[in-house]
């Protein structure tokens, strides 16, 4: 698997901790998990990274800006939500999407994709 270094992206705890754990298994390194958006676009710009999964909706804030500028930094990924296509920012709805509530092999199989 070529993405090693994935950031997550994830506010609600239990969440992201499932996911961290399912990607350090693989053997994958955990960036974050990042619960913000403030917190994402500071790695983004700081931290090398392979790939995101990134929850489509932050406590609210909307993560238009984040997939803004994982595409300017041509860093792939995937959006994890309990929400469909429609609810995806605009001109990123052909991201691949792991919905929620997910599988282990989910996760793995989007970042497969990186």
């Amino acid at each position: 698997m070529a993405a090693t270094r994935i950031l997550v992206v994830e506010d609600e705890f239990l969440i992201a901790l499932d996911i961290a754990s399912v990607l350090e298994q693989a053997g994958m390194t955990v960036i974050g998990p990042v619960s913000t958006v403030a917190e994402a676009m500071n790695v983004i710009e700081s931290e090398e990274i392979a790939g995101v999964l990134l929850d489509a909706h932050l406590a609210g804030e909307p993560v238009g800006c984040i997939a803004d500028a994982l595409k300017a930094k041509a860093i792939p990924f995937a959006f994890v939500s309990g929400y469909g296509l429609e609810q995806l920012p605009a001109g990123h709805r052909d991201v691949s999407l792991v919905k929620k509530p997910f599988t282990g092999q989910d996760l793995l199989s989007a970042v497969a994709r990186f």
